[in-house]
């Protein structure tokens, strides 16, 4: 399915349970929908090499593709947010979307989740379009962000099995049990979400985002509460349910050491373009860096730097 503004008004697709999870997940997504700056002219990065064209195809994935994006753009009253983003995204990957404050990460997931419309461009996931599809991807993804929040007035309990009943979980109570010791959080089962610590909250979305056991997991800034000793076991959960299920992780987070240790391949996005796409090491050879966060610093402080 390629997005065109001002296409036919979508049809509604039929109630069931995975309809419900998406309807509840849109309900849901808080600042999702935020627009990043205009992107002015973007000329190389010192050092970097040569700069990837937007419309350049992107590197190939070392499995085949789950997620596939060509050209995806999103405008918000002029300004444009996205500009022109392809990637590919392979099966039992961890695959970092990585840039500045503003580059278009959020606003990039939320499409792909069909939270917002694409202004253009084409999305494929799992080997299906929206809208067509949209109940069968929303059936095998899920979601969590540190920034969005489940009810507050609700129970970790209740919250956990509501979200098992829209997705269809079998064995509910057990999966939810489950998933509330694998992150340490059992003493919370009973307790209301608004009560809960950030950190906790930050597992109890984890959870949830586990529920359905997603071929594909897509998380914002998932370790950002979390102290070092909790986010260290965060991120050994998702290596484990990558070898365990084969799930596939698309993962934005600031921390440039975690990116770094994690991710098979990254996306540095640039003012809503693709700058530089590869395994972390080979962009650390391409901008002639140490680290990760060297690189960030790099882009980041130019991107500050007056016209």
């Amino acid at each position: 399915m390629t997005y065109v503004r001002g296409s036919a008004k979508r049809p509604d697709p039929s109630r069931s349970p995975a309809r419900q999870a998406g309807v509840l997940a849109v309900i849901l997504k808080g600042t999702l929908a935020g627009a990043a700056g205009p992107p002015p002219e973007n000329p190389s990065v010192p050092g970097a090499g040569p700069m990837i064209h937007p419309s350049d195809p992107p590197s190939a994935p070392p499995t085949p593709p789950v997620v596939s994006a060509r050209d995806l753009t999103k405008r918000f009253s002029g300004t444009l947010a996205v500009d022109g983003l392809s990637f590919d995204v392979g099966a039992g990957e961890i695959y970092g979307l990585m840039g500045p404050n503003g580059a278009g990460k959020t606003t990039t997931i939320a499409m792909l989740l069909d939270l917002i419309t694409p202004t253009s461009g084409e999305i494929r996931i799992l080997g299906e379009t929206y809208p067509k599809g949209r109940e069968r991807i929303l059936s095998r993804v899920n979601f969590s962000s540190t920034y969005v929040s489940l009810p507050l007035r609700l129970t970790v309990w209740e919250n956990l099995r509501v979200f098992a009943a829209l997705y269809g979980v079998r064995r509910p109570r057990e999966r939810i049990r489950e998933l509330l010791e694998r992150f340490e959080i059992e003493a919370t089962a009973g307790k209301r979400v608004g009560d809960l610590s950030s950190g906790q909250k930050t597992r109890v979305y984890l959870a949830k985002a586990l529920l359905n056991e997603p071929a594909i997991l897509f998380l914002d800034e998932p370790t950002a509460s979390l102290d070092p000793d909790i986010a260290d076991k965060t991120r050994g959960i998702l290596r484990d349910i990558r070898r365990e299920q084969g799930a596939t992780v698309v993962i934005t987070s600031h921390n440039m050491a975690e990116m770094e240790s994690l991710c098979d391949r990254i996306l540095f996005i640039e003012r809503g373009r693709r700058l530089v796409e590869g395994p972390p090491r080979e962009i650390l050879e391409r901008f002639g860096r140490a680290t990760l966060e060297e690189v960030f610093l790099q882009v980041a402080r130019r991107e500050r730097e007056p016209a």
